[in-house]
């Protein structure tokens, strides 16, 4: 078959993998010059299947509330006169309660899990480096009422086969020492030997390299400008390089193929309303700075997280990535509003708080250089992504993996290979288009060791 992917993120390249190793034809649009430059680019680079809850909680609506005025709030919805924003937050209540919860986490646990594996085998097929560092992920809190909400999480995760043990703040300190100058604020955490890190956009972007070695095409610099539909089904993608002309000229390309895989991240809703599909996925704002390091010695080894400020801290050579938060304001990737830099200023602010001198966390007037990087994650109310058909002839969808797009790209990427191919991934998982798959579909998930 000759597949037709548009998005060259971490989601449609593990796509574009897989559909090649399955004997496919690829091609591959994206309007970026290279692979990975939008919600790939700079995340958390946390591959986390054991801290992987849902935003939606018993707990996430009084939260959402009390942020709504806090600028450097974990979480902040900026009310907009957007329909779809709307319907996404309604949708968004009605999973916040503990049966929601646990069935949600069941599915993002299952599809992490297969991805995990997925991703071992990508790495020993290819040899692909990208900072990667197996030490585990560790949880900080920093009050005593977090330590113990965060032990139902625990049991739900072992529940799962997800081996996340609570851990006393010695010996959290003792996983990572790096935090030892704020160790009286830390009052115990979490660890999950199994989890790693990595850089997500050296990755995609060497499988893209790979995948364009093996046949693929990738046109790079080219805009989706419509899907042609004729007879029920996707008869062509029309494409134009960005800055030729316009949607009437002559300057279109016209792509055919037996499949088309929307994988667009947060522009995949909008994309596919205009031919009658209908997606739950919000464009959530995430932040990230990356940090030169200063003292190699004291900097952490182990990614890790701080729940009191949501934040993800994972080492890259000599540079440290702290990412984090959500700003549910549609689709602003600004870094110049005071908003933003507000946000920026607290992930470097937070950077020395927890390792004073360990980084350079001066900011560009004070004559330092952080990295500063927003992205959109494309977020359902569940935070179960996208994956499988539509209710159009030769349309597929990938799509809606929120801040677990790393997590879960090499598994989604793999699973959609093989639906296309007209087999069912082993995972219980409920695919997009499918009917929910029973129980003994989770045998990979049971012999999951993590």
């Amino acid at each position: 078959m000759k597949v037709i992917i548009l998005g060259a993120g971490i989601i449609g390249t593990s796509t574009a993998w897989h559909l090649l190793q399955s004997g496919h034809e690829v091609v591959v649009v994206d309007r970026q010059p290279d692979a990975a430059l939008e919600t790939s680019f700079a995340n958390a680079a946390q591959i986390s299947v054991s801290y992987c809850e849902p935003w939606a909680n018993k707990h996430a609506p009084l939260k959402a509330l009390k942020w709504m005025f806090d600028p450097e709030a974990p979480l902040l919805l900026r009310p907009k006169l957007d329909p779809a924003q709307w319907r996404w937050c309604l949708q968004f209540l009605g999973q916040c309660n503990d049966t929601a919860f646990a069935r949600n986490v069941q599915q993002i646990v299952a599809l992490g899990a297969y991805s995990h594996t997925a991703l071992k085998q990508v790495v020993a097929d290819t040899g692909i480096e990208f900072n990667r560092l197996e030490r585990g992920i560790a949880h900080f809190f920093t009050s005593q009422q977090a330590v113990d909400d965060a032990a139902y999480a625990v049991d739900l995760m072992r529940q799962h086969g997800v081996h996340r043990r609570m851990v006393t703040t010695d010996e959290f300190l003792a996983i990572e020492p790096a935090f030892k100058p704020y160790a009286a604020q830390i009052k115990g955490g979490t660890f999950t030997a199994s989890d790693e890190s990595g850089d997500a956009r050296v990755f995609t972007q060497q499988l893209a390299r790979l995948c364009a070695e093996r046949g693929a095409q990738f046109l790079y610099s080219h805009e989706v400008v419509r899907l042609n539909q004729a007879g029920g089904a996707i008869e062509s993608v029309a494409v134009r390089a960005r800055g030729e002309g316009d949607a009437g000229r002559n300057d279109l390309k016209t792509l055919r193929g037996d499949a088309v895989v929307v994988a667009c991240g947060s522009y995949t809703a909008p994309l596919l309303r205009t031919v009658g599909v209908n997606v739950s996925i919000y464009p959530g704002k995430g932040y990230s700075a990356t940090l030169p390091i200063l003292q190699p010695d004291a900097a952490p080894f182990v990614s890790c997280i701080d729940d009191g400020n949501k934040l993800a801290m994972s080492r890259l050579g000599n540079f440290l990535r702290v990412a984090g938060t959500i700003e549910l304001n549609g689709y602003d990737t600004s870094l110049t509003s005071p908003l933003a830099q507000a946000r920026c200023r607290m992930l470097v602010r937070r950077i020395e708080e927890l390792m004073p001198g360990v980084c350079d966390t001066r900011l560009p007037e004070q004559g330092g250089n952080p990295q500063f990087w927003t992205g959109l994650r494309p977020a359902t109310p569940t935070n179960i992504p996208y994956i499988g058909r539509t209710q159009v002839g030769k349309l597929w969808i990938n799509a809606g993996h929120g801040t677990l797009g790393w997590t879960h790209g090499a598994g989604s990427g793999k699973a959609m290979a093989e639906l296309i191919s007209g087999r069912t991934p082993e995972m219980p998982f409920g695919f997009h288009g499918y009917e929910q798959p029973t129980a003994a579909a989770g045998k990979a998930l049971a012999g999951y060791a993590h």
